[in-house]
């Protein structure tokens, strides 16, 4: 039995499918169900809904074997322990710093209001600028409003949470995409079943980047 983790969500719609072109097709519709393990169309596959930034945990202890997350969930756990054998180029967006419509550029010393700790705290760091993070777990835009942070690290899609509520993109820190992440062990204890799965995947991108 091979299982995937995968989050609810756009990542969720997006990966269905290239999953789909692997064969593996949920019984079950998450939107519908409540049920965290899905069966699929192939017997040997399943699939764990759970939460995105909890999908590199899952896979790192082997929990599950193959898992589907966005880059800026990897790059906050730390993907060490993880093969990231494929860029799906799904649900794509980008991490940026915002700030309110007219404010200064960020110099000196400054409060940042984020999820992404480590990410900005790296960010930060290479630029040279003394940043105090303060983790949030939402409501991002809110934090300059009422003078919490100067300006928060977030991600960015339309830009349209921003703009009503007066705030405007400033710096990209990087571009995100939905990688395939494969727990080590097994890589190696079941790589006979997860390569066919890897190269199907690679021969599905590779046709939409044709396309």
């Amino acid at each position: 039995m091979l299982t995937i983790a995968v989050s609810k969500g756009r990542i969720y719609e997006d990966a269905l499918p290239l999953l789909e072109e692997a064969g593996i097709v949920p019984i079950d519709d998450p939107k519908k169900s409540r049920k965290l393990i899905l069966q699929t169309s192939r017997e040997d596959v399943r699939l764990v809904i759970i939460r995105a930034t909890d999908v590199p945990t899952f896979v790192e202890y082997g929990a599950a074997d193959m898992g589907i997350a966005g880059k800026d969930v990897l790059l906050e756990h730390g993907a060490e322990n993880l093969y990231e054998p494929l860029d799906l180029g799904i649900a794509g967006c980008r991490l940026m710093t915002a700030a309110p419509v007219g404010a200064p550029p960020i110099s000196g010393r400054i409060r940042v209001a984020t999820k992404y700790v480590k990410t900005a705290q790296s960010y930060f760091a290479d630029l040279g600028i003394q940043a105090e993070i303060i983790k949030l777990y939402g409501s991002m835009e809110l934090a300059p409003l009422v003078s919490l942070a100067d300006c928060i690290v977030d991600l960015v899609d339309t830009g349209n949470t921003l703009k009503a509520n007066g705030l405007e993109a400033r710096d990209l820190i990087t571009h995100i995409t939905s990688r395939l992440v494969v727990n080590k062990a097994s890589m190696k204890m079941k790589h006979r079943d997860i390569q066919p799965l890897l190269d199907q995947f690679e021969v599905t991108l590779q046709q939409r980047n044709n396309s």
